[in-house]
């Protein structure tokens, strides 16, 4: 395959400062690989696309806002590498060099090449202070949502109980039923072979979505904990918390339908009763 051997695919939506720090953090780590950088602007107001421009990326314009799920579609389609890594706008990532001197996103481009049953690999994403995000976990239903939940509210809330609880989760490497989208390595023929992600999701659970047809083909997902990648929850999503909120239960209302149809009935008459639109648009 001709080209860059890692391309890393950033979507943006009006959150150029948290862009322009991500961009930076990537410029500061330079790759042992050939990469190429390529950022889907979803029609952001804020001068996101020009920023990007000027750092000297490749920047795609959507032409409005399609969403996570559609955007990074674009951007792999715009590509040719033999692995794509998603990140989110609002990571950093630092140069982590490792005692052999490999940067972060080398040492989880050399783990995915050398395991060849492994077609996704997600790091340990932490906050600003450092603390762990639990950013994968079992496939989502009923129960095991209920319980991803628990987790993060209390991680949120400092629970010292729950916070010990993530604490020691996220330090074991493990094979896991998903990662999370906002740092997500992948080997490009995996990708290509379930059809990229399902763009009925606009944002939220489609990373759980795309790693279970993923899994579903024998492969296998990789939470790997000896690197890491700050999120730092940026501007895009806080920008419109209300919207955001009905994308949620739009994309978990998708998701149930699609893989649990028995309970996809009383989560939409739960939804209803909670007053969530689920007609509404965050696309503009």
């Amino acid at each position: 395959m001709s080209g860059p051997n890692l391309s890393i695919i950033i979507v943006s939506y009006n959150a150029q400062a948290d862009l322009e720090r991500c961009l930076s953090s990537l410029a500061a780590a330079p790759l042992r690989s050939d990469s190429e950088v390529i950022v889907v602007d979803n029609a952001s107001a804020d001068g996101s696309a020009e920023a990007a421009r000027l750092m000297g990326v490749r920047v795609i314009e959507a032409g409005s806002n399609v969403g996570f799920a559609r955007a990074n579609n674009i951007g792999f389609r715009a590509s040719r590498s033999a692995y794509v890594l998603l990140l989110n706008s609002d990571t950093v990532v630092t140069p982590g060099p490792d005692a052999h001197g490999m940067g972060t996103i080398d040492q989880l481009l050399s783990r995915l090449s050398q395991d060849g049953d492994v077609a996704v690999i997600g790091p340990r994403l932490v906050d600003g202070d450092g603390r762990a995000e639990l950013s994968f976990g079992r496939m989502i239903g009923p129960w095991n949502e209920w319980r991803q939940k628990r987790l993060v509210t209390g991680q949120a809330r400092r629970d010292a109980r729950i916070s010990a609880r993530v604490e020691a989760m996220t330090r074991r490497e493990q094979f896991v039923d998903w990662v999370s989208g906002a740092c997500l390595l992948v080997r490009r023929a995996d990708a290509e072979a379930v059809g990229l992600f399902d763009e009925r999701y606009f944002m939220y659970t489609e990373d759980v979505d795309f790693c279970a047809a993923i899994r579903a083909r024998g492969r296998r997902i990789l939470f790997m904990p000896s690197v890491e990648v700050a999120h730092l929850r940026g501007q895009s999503a806080a920008s419109a918390p209300g919207p955001t909120r009905q994308a949620y239960a739009r994309s978990r209302l998708a998701f149930y339908e699609k893989h649990h149809p028995l309970w996809a009935p009383f989560l939409r008459l739960l939804l209803l009763v909670r007053g969530t639109d689920l007609t509404a648009s965050l696309r503009s």
